[in-house]
């Protein structure tokens, strides 16, 4: 019997130079419907009581999903390495969980 989990397959991602350099984040709001979850990213000024959507990402659920999974993995990885990341869970502006 053989094992096809050991054809391993490259995969080659082009990022273009526009989204290259990336953009700031501060804060994020977060919406979905049965099909999808719209995130987006914002660059809050809090001085200004103002703030600008730098990037609007459309998911799938099951995508959703796989990247809260990632994003967990690597965020226990960084604080093994770093230590606890610390928040204020208390604020209203920022990358928060509805309650």
């Amino acid at each position: 019997m053989s094992n096809q989990n050991n054809n391993k397959v490259t995969i080659s991602i082009k990022v273009p130079e526009d989204v290259e350099k990336g953009v700031y984040a501060n804060a994020m709001q977060v919406g979905h419907s049965r099909d999808e979850f719209v995130l987006d990213f914002i660059n809050f000024i809090p001085h200004q009581n103002s703030g600008t959507v730098n990037a609007r990402v459309v998911l799938s659920p099951s995508a959703l999903k796989r990247i809260i999974a990632a994003l967990q993995d690597n965020l226990s990885k960084y604080e093994k390495n770093y230590g606890t990341v610390e928040y204020d869970d208390q604020s209203s502006i920022g990358f928060t969980p509805d309650k």
